[in-house]
């Protein structure tokens, strides 16, 4: 097996003691590939499994792995660490320049470690780190772009990637991101905020190497094939044309996307926020991540006058996409695109996640309604379903304001409402807040089993596709969705964007991974992929992730699916069953 050079390094970075060193890890990818199989290695390795999340001693780990940069849509970089949103497997994923940077720069991963004295970033430049002092980017006010200062301080235009936190890093909020190239995000679980706690306000990489494959001739032949599936079939068209808010109008139909907190599936005028909608009165341009031909971003040109001068006008580029559409749209009764777009830009502004945000606000407003909460508890703001004014007030407050009731806020809705009450209506699966999808049994208990309790980690809802067609048992459900999770592992660890899943097939997949210098059998690759699955399991139980305590929330039992009612006694069976599996994995 010939690994490629700049695949098997890593790159360890000690903000502590200002430190860096490059060890050869071919063993991690020989065995697991790449991304996220060796960064789960790499997790285990150097995160104590009792450590608080936002701790130094919590590390940060990128990885990339075989097929970045050469083959197209490989084009996300998986991150790894302790999620002080959970308490356990945080993973999340993102794309823009960051993997193609990454392995420019000549390493397979990087981990940072510790945390600096101030304020600093971090900027790699191939073979150089450099610690630069970031005290004036931190508390940078609205409206305000690090990305932008950063730019004009470091080299690698056009091939550099800038990952950087916003306020709600730096404030520790549990859910808070980390942005790249501007339209891109390590969304989900609280990479921010374990950037804030190492006073890390960005991370600048660059380089510019030469990838080699061992039969260049056979590698243009399938690069041929994989890119003329992507351009000219049908497969990927949708992401092109109307990106993922092509989604809201079919899910709206089959009663498959939550609004108001999943008190209903119905929203009047929710034609105003389709994709249809979004492309006909705000569409400026799609934009792609590197190396990918497709052009999933969609941006919305948001036009703002100037506070001081209300007769002058700039434009904004939002980008959106069917999740924020469904985190600040449905999820809070919002029917207005502008609407959308303004709490989109907060959300920009501030860094946090969208999705958890969203449901945030919708437990909120619900709250509220009943009584839970008051008026003197949110400083004098009233959550209404459908104003948004109020709920970028909200955000900014959560943010920014040291009163009790928002300082809970910043660790999630399932700590707030374990608090305050209002547990039943908490949507919320191993601590994370719920997706967008309400389409049946593979969406939510693929949430709560998922590793990282998230839509994509085994696609429930295409699973619950497949069953409006034929129904699925309890034995089959549990199949499909531990089979999809484990073979999503070796998608993550290649690492492919999960739009591309049905053109990167098994066979594909080992054609490429020959072409990248693996000899593996479809049989091995498999084999690797229930491997990572394992691994990451027994990480978070390590970290005191309780199996045997996962419950869905009860609001989903209340409100018909795209399947019509969720049945507690089928979801009880498959939650034993997928239990009992996992267990016998370990």
């Amino acid at each position: 097996m010939i690994i490629e050079d700049t695949l098997k390094k890593v790159l360890y970075i000690d903000l502590s003691k200002k430190k860096f060193w490059v060890e050869e890890r071919i063993d991690l990818f020989t065995r697991y590939i790449g991304g996220t199989g060796v960064a789960i290695q790499l997790l285990h390795e150097n995160c104590k499994y009792d450590i608080d999340p936002l701790s130094p001693e919590n590390p940060i780990i990128f990885a990339v792995g075989p097929l970045n940069g050469l083959f197209p849509i490989a084009s996300k970089t998986v991150a790894l660490f302790k999620s002080p949103h959970t308490g356990n497997l945080g993973e999340s994923h993102a794309g823009g320049r960051s993997a193609i940077a990454i392995r420019m720069a000549g390493y397979g991963a990087i981990v940072i470690k510790g945390k600096s004295e101030r304020p600093c970033y971090i900027a790699i430049h191939r073979d150089k780190v450099y610690f630069r002092d970031a005290t004036t980017l931190w508390g940078l006010y609205e409206g305000v772009s690090t990305g932008t200062l950063i730019r004009e301080q470091e080299q690698g235009a056009g091939l550099r990637t800038i990952m950087r936190i916003g306020p709600a890093g730096e404030k520790m909020v549990t859910y808070a991101c980390v942005t790249l190239e501007t339209y891109r995000h390590f969304g989900r679980l609280g990479l921010g905020a374990v950037f804030g706690s190492k006073n890390l306000k960005a991370v600048v990489v660059s380089g510019k190497r030469d990838l080699k494959v061992p039969d260049f001739k056979e590698y243009k032949k399938v690069y041929g094939e994989l890119l003329n599936q992507l351009v000219t079939t049908e497969k990927m068209k949708k992401y092109h044309e109307l990106g993922t808010p092509a989604n809201v109008l079919p899910l709206s139909f089959s009663k498959g996307i939550p609004v108001r907190n999943l008190l209903t599936n119905e929203l009047q005028g929710i034609e105003n926020i389709s994709g249809e909608a979004f492309a006909e009165k705000h569409l400026g341009r799609r934009v792609a991540c590197s190396h990918c031909p497709v052009a999933c971003i969609h941006l919305a040109m948001l036009r703002k006058s100037y506070e001081d001068e209300p007769y002058f006008y700039r434009t904004i580029y939002l980008s959106y996409d069917y999740e924020l559409i469904y985190a600040l749209g449905t999820m809070l009764g919002i029917a207005s695109s502008e609407d959308v777009l303004k709490l989109i830009e907060v959300i920009e502004e501030m860094g946090v996640d969208a999705i958890s945000t969203g449901v945030i606000l919708a437990w909120i407003t619900e709250a509220f309604e009943k009584g839970i909460i008051n008026e003197k508890m949110t400083d004098g703001t009233i959550p209404m379903w459908g104003n948004a004014e109020s709920y970028v007030e909200i955000i900014k407050k959560i943010v920014y304001s040291e009163n009790e009731f928002f300082s809970d806020l910043r660790k999630g809705i399932d700590y707030t409402s374990s608090k305050y009450g209002g547990k039943d209506f908490a949507l919320t699966y191993g601590k994370n807040e719920m997706p967008g999808y309400h389409t049946g049994y593979g969406a939510h208990i693929g949430y709560l089993f998922g590793a990282r309790h998230s839509h994509l980690d085994s696609a429930g809802y295409a699973i619950d596709r497949e069953a409006m067609i034929k129904p699925k048992t309890v034995d089959e459900l549990v199949e499909r969705i531990i089979k999809e999770e484990q073979w999503r592992q070796i998608l993550s660890s290649l690492v492919i964007c999960f739009f591309a899943r049905e053109i990167y097939t098994p066979d594909v997949v080992n054609k490429c991974l020959q072409l990248s210098g693996f000899s593996l059998s479809e049989e091995e690759i498999l084999r690797i992929g229930k491997e990572i699955y394992t691994d990451k399991y027994r990480f978070k139980i390590k970290c005191g992730f309780d199996i045997d305590n996962l419950s869905l929330p009860k609001r989903v039992f209340e409100i018909p699916t795209s399947l019509g009612f969720i049945d507690k006694d089928f979801t009880d069976k498959a939650i034993a069953l997928l239990k009992e599996k996992i267990k016998s994995l370990l």
